[in-house]
């Protein structure tokens, strides 16, 4: 709602003097006649340029809308966004919000007024949010309505923009967010009309930082991974080929429609909100999610992607509203190991995995199980390929699985049994900590990129991701693979989601313990069950049967569906509630 400080702050804009001379358009120095400094900002005035009146957002607002909104429009508003943070002189701009059309503006604007993006998770405490924004010397918030008390006690001298997330542009229903746009607007067309030409379309420099990621920081202070234009131009262009985005002669629909919901604040959306606009495609924003409402857009609005976690595509195939969809629908699955079984319920479904793997420190994905033709005639053998982590991205390096002997880095053999790190080295590789150099001279040993994820390397050149470091669980000399258990034991057909954690053991030492969800009509089961169930199983070699099976009504996860198995770790201590 409109209130009396943006009302004047809305009186402000209109008081801005032109100066003298026009402010100069905002081309970067050129290096050579063959080449621009590269920056994905330059994605939506180029699509708005392309096709004006194409649909680029849809979304249900806070005040029971359906927004539609045009890429003209779509680029105005970020365009108008962008000249009021460079009329302000902001450098390093705040986001806490959910998936809304304003985050997907503020993505773009932000880095057309020559700032630095700095997107936070809202399920994080308040001390974490300040903490961030503090670290990251933000000068001005945009803030969702539903998360502004997040910022209660937060230095009072930081500016926020509330956003009010309805479908009005002025008015009463609209908000301070909709007001600096206007005034953006407004400055533009004192100031010489340049529109996107006297923004930051290029980058000055592309190795220059377009945004700060934060990590979780789960076991310690979160930490801004360094994103710059020249990593978030090249791994959106990965998407925008891996996820075939833009492969419309494939599908019913004269686009691709991207359903938002992976976290836009999680790794930048790992860069798909630049990867769908260069597509030219069309972003349906989702607040929070709605299995049944997720089952209804693919039905009825054919939606062609989504990115989710496996808990998420788990309980998507489990709900009551699941059926074969008419038309395939491609959905990128990452953020922790999926199992075999996982694959073969979405295919069951038309929803076509497209598997990939990365970091917070890798822009998100930078490696993907391709799927090969040949496989079609495996049987269950097919899902488990489908299951490795794969090979590196199309504008990555090869990734690597590597063990230390000294100083030195020797490659593991490509036999799918020695076990070494996942590292990688390339163009989708983050700058580093920031302020943190020593945490990013750990992160870089070597020369390499460490990701602390155990695989093998198969003799097709794939990864295999068998656990983190710290997961491994070592019984009686054997050692365990935690994610590998977990995809065992999810075959089970009343079991939905397992999280696989150590326990002590007086005479192995350590030996697995399974926290387990299960499908409602399995009232009756009993951990007993599931266990005579593994130890009678194939699949399941006698060492790694678990002693003890508990199951609990759900396991607690990151705002990216991960598994917290710190906190799994917690409850075998006896803390926390299940």
């Amino acid at each position: 709602m409109s209130t009396p400080q943006s009302r004047l702050a809305r009186l402000a804009g209109h008081l801005w003097a032109a100066p003298p001379n026009p402010p100069e358009r905002a081309y970067p120095v050129r290096r050579s006649n063959n080449r621009h400094e590269l920056s994905p900002t330059y994605f939506l005035p180029r699509a708005a340029s392309i096709e004006p009146n194409a649909e680029a957002i849809v979304h249900s607002t806070v005040n029971g809308k359906i927004l539609r909104r045009t890429y003209m429009e779509f680029a105005d508003r970020a365009r108008g966004l962008g000249y009021f943070l460079k009329a302000g002189g902001y450098k390093r701009v705040g986001i806490l919000a959910p998936n809304t059309p304003a985050f997907l503006e503020s993505i773009f604007g932000i880095a057309a007024g020559g700032a630095v993006q700095v997107g936070v998770n809202y399920r994080l405490k308040a001390e974490d949010i300040h903490y961030i924004f503090t670290h990251a010397e933000v000068d001005l918030i945009i803030v969702d309505r539903e998360y502004l008390h997040l910022l209660d006690g937060f230095n009072p001298a930081v500016r926020r923009i509330v956003d009010e997330d309805t479908d009005a542009t002025e008015g009463e229903l609209s908000g301070e967010f909709d007001d600096v746009i206007r005034q953006g607007l407004e400055y533009d067309r004192l100031h010489g009309n340049l529109g996107w030409e006297g923004l930051h379309m290029e980058a000055e420099d592309e190795e220059d930082v377009i945004a700060l990621a934060y990590t979780s920081g789960t076991t310690a202070k979160p930490k801004g991974v360094e994103y710059t234009h020249r990593g978030c131009y090249l791994a959106a262009l990965a998407n925008v080929i891996e996820s075939g985005l833009a492969q419309t002669s494939v599908m019913p629909h004269s686009r691709a429609k991207y359903l938002t919901i992976l976290p836009l604040f999680h790794a930048m959306g790992w860069t798909f909100p630049w990867a769908v606009v260069e597509a030219r495609a069309t972003h349906y924003c989702f607040r929070k999610i709605d299995y049944g409402e997720m089952w209804r857009l693919l039905k009825d609005e054919g939606l062609t992607h989504f990115n989710a976690a496996p808990t998420v595509n788990t309980l998507l195939c489990a709900h009551p509203a699941a059926q074969k969809l008419e038309h395939p629908v491609r959905v990128t699955v990452a953020a922790s190991p999926p199992s075999a079984k996982l694959f073969q319920d979405m295919i069951a479904l038309n929803l076509l995995p497209v598997h990939v793997y990365g970091l917070t420190e890798t822009y998100g994905p930078i490696t993907k199980g391709y799927f090969l033709p040949e496989w079609h005639n495996l049987g269950d053998e097919m899902y488990q390929k489908m299951a490795r982590q794969g090979h590196g991205f199309a504008t990555s390096k090869t990734c690597r699985v590597i063990k230390t002997s000294g100083d030195a880095i020797v490659d593991v053999r490509k036999d799918g049994v020695e076990i070494g790190e996942i590292v990688f080295t390339g163009n989708i590789c983050a700058k580093g900590y920031y302020k943190d150099p020593a945490a990013t001279a750990k992160l870089f040993r070597g020369g390499v990129l460490h990701t602390e994820d155990l695989a093998v390397w198969h003799p097709d050149g794939s990864i295999q991701i068998l656990d983190r470091a710290k997961d491994i669980i070592i019984s009686g000399g054997e050692n365990i693979s935690s994610v590998s258990l977990e995809g065992m034991l999810v075959k089970h057909p009343d079991i939905l989601e397992v999280g696989v954690v150590a326990v002590p053991d007086s005479h192995y030492g350590e030996r697995p313990k399974a926290f387990v969800t299960v499908n409602p009509s399995a009232a009756s089961l009993t951990g007993e069950d599931i266990i005579r169930w593994a130890k009678a199983s194939p699949h399941i070699s006698g060492f790694m049967v678990p002693r003890d099976v508990e199951i609990v009504p759900e396991l607690p996860k990151t705002s990216t569906g991960k598994i917290q198995k710190n906190v799994l770790r917690e409850w075998v201590r006896g803390g926390g509630k299940r």
